[in-house]
């Protein structure tokens, strides 16, 4: 791995088994001995988490941001030849990237948190791995269920349309319908079949929930009041799939952002969000 010079943003280049590529990009030290590895929303690169980590950072925290393979600096891009899916992200890319942290700052404990999917993968991996996380952080985040949606019956249309859309274009094509990334047809494929039957499982990894029932760590869940893309009803069926876990909710309104407190809008002033983990993530507080 080779490291970026710049004072305030690492750069850790991470190489999965594959060959696969992407850049790690770490901000701020475990100075209060926590950090915190993110994982972006669907189509969303991991840069556009600098401010956020480095609101974080201010309050004392380490952050690291996972690049999703095929998206920003990842080497990989999806098509009729590349395609992957959750087992190829959960097995094979995060384990990585955790690794290199670890590496780069050892003995201190770390948590791993989401966007969006991002959170809900993060939940997945911890379901699987408990003992690598001391904790769990969802922001806007939720299982996609289209019965948790306001006009569901067009919400679970979209998980039909989205697998075909992917099959016959090689990939999904997010940027040119203005919903995710270009996407892999994998990835698509676990992501509607959550979102059709509400129930997390992966092609060949089977099914997740189990583990994420056995989950017992602390988590917090930080939901956006006027996210249509994230509700209330989607992040209670996500906390449902970690029934042992220790969960602390928090609602931030437009109020407190001084901005949109909707799934995307949260970014441009992450400030809030950033009190909010921080305060939790303190170590010796209630939550860990």
């Amino acid at each position: 791995m080779e490291a970026d010079q710049d004072e305030t943003v690492r750069i850790e280049r991470v190489m999965a088994a594959d060959g696969a590529a992407s850049e790690l990009l770490l901000v701020g030290e475990p100075a209060q001995g926590r950090w915190l590895y993110w994982l972006p929303a669907m189509g969303v690169p991991a840069k556009h988490y600098l401010p956020l980590a480095q609101a974080l950072a201010g309050r004392g925290m380490a952050v690291a941001l996972h690049e999703w393979r095929g998206i920003g600096s990842s080497d990989r891009r999806a098509g009729r030849r590349q395609d992957w899916g959750y087992r190829t992200l959960l097995q094979d890319d995060l384990p990585r990237g955790l690794a290199a942290v670890r590496e780069i700052w050892p003995g201190a404990a770390g948590c791993l948190g989401g966007h969006s999917l991002g959170g809900q993968l993060a939940a997945m991996y911890v379901g699987a791995h408990p003992v690598e996380a001391a904790g769990l952080v969802l922001v806007a985040s939720g299982a996609p269920y289209w019965r948790n949606f306001r006009h569901g019956w067009l919400i679970g249309a979209s998980y039909v349309a989205a697998p075909l859309l992917a099959r016959l274009s090689g990939h999904f094509p997010g940027r040119r319908i203005g919903f995710g990334g270009n996407e892999a047809r994998g990835v698509i494929d676990d992501w509607a079949r959550t979102g059709r039957t509400g129930h997390y499982a992966a092609a060949g990894m089977g099914d997740l929930e189990p583990g994420m029932a056995a989950f017992a760590g602390p988590v917090l869940a930080v939901r956006l009041r006027d996210d249509w893309l994230g509700p209330a009803a989607s992040l209670d069926w996500l906390l449902g799939k970690l029934p042992r876990a220790r969960i602390t909710r928090e609602v931030l309104g437009p109020d407190e952002l001084q901005g949109p407190a909707d799934h995307f809008g949260w970014m441009k002033t992450p400030g809030p969000v950033a009190v909010r983990i921080a305060d939790w993530l303190v170590p010796g507080s209630q939550a860990l």
